[in-house]
């Protein structure tokens, strides 16, 4: 039985910064997610880190909160990291979203890096391109396809 899900959504006004929390999203087939600083015409629209990637990081900065490290969509029970280019995703009932990118590079040092020497998103994030639009909310099912 699948229980991938979305343990959170999270958007920001701008580029390098925490994103914050919000209950529903829509995402826009070719664009990204609505109101979020990373949407446009390019292969990194919606990035997603995994919680169980943010409780690894938590053993060292304990406040930590999905959105700290900048993810659109943080997931619980789908082993992120190891999701491979070309993977489509389905979020809740309609959006699908097929990955574009694993990890990054970080051209600048983010604030957790600088607390705790390190920082998950490099390698355990993955970026994608929305396919299919439409309204994903918190505890909606991910299916791979």
């Amino acid at each position: 039985m699948n229980k991938a899900k979305v343990t959170a959504i999270s958007i920001s006004k701008k580029k390098g910064i925490p994103k914050s929390n919000i209950a529903s999203a829509k995402m826009i087939a070719d664009y990204g997610i609505e109101n979020d600083a990373h949407a446009g015409k390019w292969h990194r629209q919606v990035s997603f880190l995994a919680i169980e990637s943010i409780n690894k990081m938590r053993t060292k900065l304990p406040g930590l909160r999905p959105g700290a490290f900048a993810e659109n969509i943080t997931t619980e029970f789908i082993d992120v990291p190891n999701l491979t280019i070309g993977s489509r995703l389905k979020i809740g009932n309609d959006a699908e979203v097929e990955i574009t990118q694993i990890g990054k590079e970080c051209h600048d040092k983010c604030a957790i890096y600088y607390r705790v020497g390190n920082c998950v998103m490099p390698t355990e994030g993955i970026f994608g391109k929305v396919i299919k639009s439409g309204e994903i909310f918190i505890n909606d099912k991910i299916e791979i396809l």
